[in-house]
């Protein structure tokens, strides 16, 4: 059996919310009304936003977007993912945490699934909002010249 990557959502009304926002879950468990614990296969991408407030407003708000990686493999710790996994983008703070959710709004518009875009996207992404730069869109061209790459790499 492959040990798969773990992550526990949890939804608390105005308090706590974490949930996938895309990625093709492997393994799915309901623990109770309000906490699941979801699976994620070894080289699968998936993004995890993460909200919490408390009586004074919003104390959190994240999105982070992780490739499963296998056992053993070196990861990245992120909050109730578990093992952790391959950071290929982390941003904080409601703002830039709307960019991203625009981004992948932008991509599925294009019809192309959000764990199949270009790792080095991710991470382009990442790196503009984090340099306060606008960042490229991602194109069907791009993706095209991607699914090529993926065939001619080991």
């Amino acid at each position: 059996m492959t040990a798969r990557t773990s992550v526990e959502l949890l939804w608390i009304e105005k308090q706590v919310e974490r949930w996938i926002r895309f990625g093709r879950i492997a393994s799915d468990t309901i623990v109770d009304r309000r906490r699941r614990t979801v699976g994620f296969d070894p080289g699968s991408v998936f993004a995890l936003v993460q909200w919490a407030s408390n009586n004074h407003g919003t104390i959190v708000s994240r999105i982070d977007i992780l490739r499963a990686v296998g056992a053993r493999a070196p990861v990245t710790t992120v909050p109730s993912v578990a093992p952790g996994g391959e950071l290929l983008l982390h941003q904080s703070g409601w703002p830039k945490v709307e960019i991203v959710l625009a981004a992948i709004d932008t991509i599925e518009a294009q019809d192309i699934e959000p764990e199949h875009v270009c790792p080095d996207h991710w991470r382009h992404l990442h790196h503009r909002l984090a340099a306060r730069q606008a960042p490229r869109a991602y194109s069907r061209e791009r993706h095209a010249a991607w699914l090529k790459r993926r065939t001619i790499e080991p």
